[in-house]
C-alpha cells in the first residue's frame, strides 16, 4: 500500500488581517531567540554612514609641489655651496711651522680638498675668548687635507694672547690687503678658488596594489549608496571595494614620498629593493630639525623657540615666504603663542589680551582664537593643519589607544615647514640651469608608457578576457620619487 508523506511547513491562515501568531508568519531566524513578526521587513538604510568624514589624507604634495616625468632610473641634481669662505673647528698651534700665530685648518670632504684662504686675505678669527682680525702672511700644506696658516693679528702681538691650543676657533675671510707695488707672482701668487657643488640623487620606487573579485560575487548584486572621498556620490555594487582600493593607492603614492628611506649597508633586504629618500628622511639628513618646540609650556615661551628657527633661516637661504603644515597639538601651541603675543600688545581695557579677527573685528560678535598666517622678523608664515599627521591610521598615533605615558619617550613628527617658491638647479640631463619647486615628484614616463599611475584589468570577468581565472583583477602601479631641493631651508618639528 503506497502513500504520500508531505513535510511542507505550510501556513495556517487567520481570519483577521494583521494579527501575527506563532503559526502564520515567516520565521527567518528559525526560532533561535530572535523571532519577530517578519512579514514586517526591517527598515534598510541604503546610504552608507560617513562616520570618519573624508578619509583620504593625500593632497599635501599637490599644494606645495609639482609632478614631472622622467625617463631615467635615477634623478640627479646639484646644489650650490656657499659663496664666502669660512672654516670651523680650527685650532691655534703654538708649535707649528710658523712658531707663533699658526692656525691649523683641516678640510672636510665637503671642502673638496680645496684650500680657499689665500696669502694676503684678511680674516676674522673667533673663539670663546673673543675675536681677532688678522692678515694671512703664509700658508703651509701639511697634507692634502691639513693646512697651517700664519695669521698675524692687527691688534695683538700674538694670537696666544687670546687663545689656548685647546680652544675651538672659527675663521672666515672678509677681504684682503696688499702693500703698494705688491707683486702677486711667484711665491706670492694668488691662487684661484675653484667652486664646487654638492650633488644629490634619488631613485624612483615602484608602488603596487591590487583588487580582486570572483565571478560569482559579481553576479550577486547589492547596491549601496555612497559618497566617495573624491567628491562623487551614487550607488556602487561590488566595485565599492575597488573604489576604496584606488583611493587608498592614491594615498600610498603620497605617503611613500613622505615616509620612504634609502637602504643602508646594514639592511638585509633583497639586493633589488633599494628604497628612496622621502621628505622626512631628506630633512633629517640635510635640513633643520626642531626638537620639543614650545617645550617650556607654549604661549609666549614658545616664541624663543620660534626665534631660534628664524636665526637659522637667516644662515640658510633666507626665503621670505614659508608654509607650516602641522598636527593639531603644534597648531594649537602656535595659536597660543601668537594669541598671547598679540594680547600683550592690545593695551589695557576690557578686551586686552583678546584677538578679534572675524566680523569686522567686533569683539561682541566673534572671538577668533586661530591664526592662518603671521609675520615675524622679515619672514611670512602660512599655517595650516596637515591631516596626515592627525589621522588615527597614519601619523596620528596618539589616537590609536596609546596613553601619553606610552608615547612620551617617542620622537613624533609634529609638522614641517616648507619654503615657498622655486629653486634654480643644474639639471644633469638637460645640461642647463632650470627652475623647480623646492619639493616636487618625478615619475617614470615615456612615449609608450606613462607610469605616473597605471591601472589595468586582468582575468575573465568584467569585460577582461586575458586568462582562465574566474575573477576580475584590478591592478594599480606607480613608479616615482621625491626631489627635496634646498633641504637646508626645510624644518622638521618633532616632539
Amino acid at each position: 500500500m503506497s502513500g504520500l508523506t508531505s513535510n511542507s511547513p505550510g501556513l495556517v491562515p487567520h481570519p483577521k488581517k494583521g494579527v501575527a501568531l506563532n503559526d502564520n508568519y515567516l520565521n527567518f531566524t528559525d526560532g533561535t531567540g530572535n523571532d519577530f513578526a517578519q512579514q514586517y521587513l526591517p527598515e534598510l538604510y541604503e546610504a552608507e554612514v560617513e562616520r570618519y568624514g573624508n578619509r583620504t589624507i593625500s593632497g599635501f604634495l599637490r599644494m606645495v609641489g609639482a609632478e614631472m616625468p622622467m625617463t631615467s632610473d635615477q634623478v640627479v641634481w646639484s646644489e650650490q655651496n656657499r659663496l664666502h669662505v669660512a672654516y670651523e673647528n680650527c685650532a691655534l698651534d703654538t708649535g707649528g711651522t710658523y712658531t707663533t700665530n699658526t692656525i691649523d685648518i683641516t678640510l672636510t670632504a665637503a671642502d673638496d680638498s680645496n684650500m680657499a684662504i689665500k696669502i694676503g686675505n684678511t680674516i676674522v678669527v673667533q673663539g670663546e675668548a673673543g675675536e681677532a682680525v688678522c692678515r694671512v702672511n703664509a700658508i703651509n700644506e701639511v697634507s692634502g687635507t691639513s693646512y697651517e696658516i700664519e695669521a698675524e693679528p692687527y691688534e695683538y702681538a700674538n694670537l696666544d694672547a687670546l687663545y689656548d691650543n685647546a680652544d675651538a676657533l672659527v675663521v672666515f675671510v672678509f677681504g684682503s690687503e696688499y702693500a703698494k707695488g705688491s707683486d702677486t707672482s711667484g711665491a706670492n701668487a694668488i691662487s684661484t678658488i675653484t667652486p664646487n657643488f654638492t650633488q644629490y640623487n634619488n631613485k624612483p620606487i615602484i608602488i603596487r596594489d591590487q583588487f580582486t573579485v570572483n565571478g560569482s560575487d559579481t553576479a550577486q548584486i547589492g547596491w549601496v549608496e555612497v559618497a566617495t572621498e573624491d567628491g562623487t556620490s551614487g550607488y556602487l555594487w561590488y566595485m565599492k571595494a575597488e573604489s576604496e582600493t584606488r583611493l587608498r593607492f592614491e594615498d600610498y603614492m603620497e605617503m611613500t614620498m613622505v615616509e620612504s628611506v634609502k637602504k643602508d649597508g646594514g639592511s638585509s633586504l633583497p639586493a633589488d629593493i633599494e628604497g628612496s629618500e622621502g621628505l622626512f628622511a631628506a630633512i633629517k639628513d640635510r635640513g633643520q630639525v626642531m626638537e620639543a618646540f614650545a617645550g617650556t609650556g607654549g604661549g609666549i615661551g614658545a616664541l624663543t623657540d620660534f626665534d631660534e628657527i628664524l636665526k637659522q633661516l637667516d644662515k640658510e637661504g633666507a626665503i621670505e615666504e614659508n608654509m607650516l603644515f602641522l598636527n593639531r597639538t603644534l597648531a594649537l601651541e602656535i595659536d597660543d603663542m601668537l594669541g598671547q603675543v598679540n594680547g600683550s600688545s592690545q593695551g589695557s581695557g576690557p578686551n586686552a589680551g583678546a584677538s578679534f579677527g572675524l566680523f569686522d573685528n567686533e569683539a561682541e560678535m566673534a572671538l577668533n582664537l586661530g591664526f592662518s598666517g603671521f609675520r615675524r622678523g622679515s619672514y611670512d608664515f602660512y599655517k595650516t593643519d596637515w591631516k596626515y599627521l592627525n589621522d588615527a591610521a597614519s601619523r596620528g598615533v596618539a589616537s590609536l589607544g596609546f596613553t601619553p605615558a606610552q608615547i612620551s619617550g617617542a620622537s613624533l613628527v609634529e609638522g614641517v615647514m616648507v619654503p615657498a617658491g622655486t629653486s634654480t638647479v643644474y639639471d644633469q640631463i638637460l645640461g642647463q640651469n632650470i627652475r623647480r619647486p623646492f619639493l616636487h615628484v618625478r615619475y617614470r614616463a615615456s612615449e609608450t608608457d606613462d607610469r605616473r599611475m597605471k591601472s589595468w584589468i586582468t582575468g575573465s570577468v568584467g569585460g577582461a578576457y586575458t586568462s582562465g581565472l574566474d575573477a576580475m583583477e584590478v591592478h594599480f602601479l606607480s613608479e616615482r620619487c621625491l626631489c627635496v631641493q634646498g633641504a637646508n631651508n626645510f624644518v622638521l618639528f618633532r616632539s
